[in-house]
């Protein structure tokens, strides 16, 4: 068996939604998807999926060079091939988008070797250590204490045990891209508020994790987290931006709660540190970022060596979400796995069976590969020229 090809897909389509706390269909958003052709006829689907649409084109780019890359190639060598690509970018940096299009592609060739094989991806690391995957999940609405409460109650009576929201507001220096990593007292005052409504509308079992998305300078951080404390938080998320692991050391020295990094770091070599320095509580590698199935496998084999905790990033497309979800069904260490919304039914139009979602719980099949097909003819719909299959039309 022989890769045939690689085709990048752009493809703007509906976003999950709650239906819950009356929240209406979700905007759309852009994913993209890998396909991977064998001459054998099986068919391998990844995902990469940024958050800007500049990212997204980027990879896509890449991409169409690395289907000359890998042509031909027996997809059965995965490791082989992963190596192949994240070296052939060495010299442009092996991390971001080398990971990102490494991640695709890998998630693919598992996709067919399990499908090869006639087994879900799972049996081939050892088979199953649980039955399901805990999920958890994000509240709508915005900023306002008291909408957020109701969406943030409204998840837990579908089962849900975790959720995770950003409480505080943006701040007008953000707006190209600078951070102060300041924050101004009434936005302060609005995020404390916003979590104890949060924590008064689910009671004290339900976990709530904050994500600071790397907002903040150390001093803003620390004040945040401590002030956050008392209402029992599970986890301060990238409190600081991810380049600096002084910056989160220093953070971590001066704070009451756990912390949680790892959705921008990417291969194993970058959560070293964080282990071997006790950065951390949790880990959140992305499947579809941080190097594929392959990687984030290894990754969370060396968080199990350091009794930590994996609680992946995947809240972008179907395939990022069951990538991830495959993997953590084998991992001991594996604590919850994130979603955009707490039903999903916002990603059926895009595959051929939908993910199956029961009290805050992801519910895998035993059909082979991922568990799902594309639907071709939607993305053809759907798609984004000139990342639109128009070469497999």
């Amino acid at each position: 068996m022989k890769i045939t090809k690689v085709t990048p897909w752009l493809v703007s389509s509906q976003r999950p939604y709650l239906d819950t706390a009356g929240e209406e269909p979700g905007q759309e958003r852009e994913y993209v998807f890998v396909q991977v052709e064998t001459d054998d006829g099986l068919t391998g689907w990844g995902e990469i999926t940024g958050t800007r649409p500049w990212a997204n084109r980027a990879v896509c780019a890449i991409l169409e060079q690395v289907d000359d890359l890998i042509k031909g190639d027996d997809p059965k060598r995965i490791e082989t091939i992963w190596n192949k690509v994240f070296r052939a970018f060495t010299y442009m940096g092996t991390r971001g988008a080398t990971s990102n299009v490494v991640s695709a592609i890998d998630i693919a060739l598992w996709d067919i070797r399990a499908k090869q094989l006639g087994v879900p991806i799972y049996e081939l690391f050892g088979g199953p250590v649980r039955d399901s995957i805990a999920l958890y999940t994000h509240p709508g609405g915005g900023k306002d204490p008291e909408a957020v409460a109701a969406h943030c109650k409204a998840i837990v009576e579908t089962g849900h045990t975790a959720l995770k929201t950003d409480p505080f507001p943006f701040q007008a220096d953000e707006e190209n891209g600078y951070l102060s990593g300041q924050i101004s007292v009434e936005g302060e005052e609005q995020g404390v508020a916003v979590i104890a409504a949060v924590r008064e509308a689910v009671g004290p079992d339900v976990g709530i994790l904050i994500d600071a998305h790397g907002r903040w300078d150390v001093a803003t951080a620390i004040r945040l987290a401590n002030r956050l404390a008392p209402y029992k938080i599970g986890w301060f998320e990238e409190p600081v931006p991810v380049e600096s692991y002084n910056a989160l050391r220093h953070v971590r020295e001066h704070i009451g709660v756990p912390i949680c990094v790892g959705e921008r770091l990417h291969t194993r070599y970058e959560f070293v540190p964080i282990l071997e320095d006790e950065l951390a509580d949790y880990i959140m590698p992305d499947v579809t970022w941080c190097g594929g199935i392959s990687e984030i496998k290894k990754i969370a084999t060396m968080a199990e060596a350091y009794y930590v905790p994996i609680s992946p990033h995947d809240a972008s497309g179907p395939i990022n979400v069951l990538a991830g979800a495959h993997v953590m069904m084998t991992v001991p260490n594996f604590y919850k796995l994130e979603t955009s919304r707490a039903k999903l039914n916002g990603y059926d139009v895009l595959m051929d069976h939908p993910l199956d979602v029961r009290d805050g719980h992801l519910h895998l099949s035993d059909r082979p590969g991922l568990g799902i097909e594309l639907n071709i003819e939607y993305l053809r719909e759907k798609a984004i020229a000139p990342f639109n299959g128009s070469s497999n039309a």
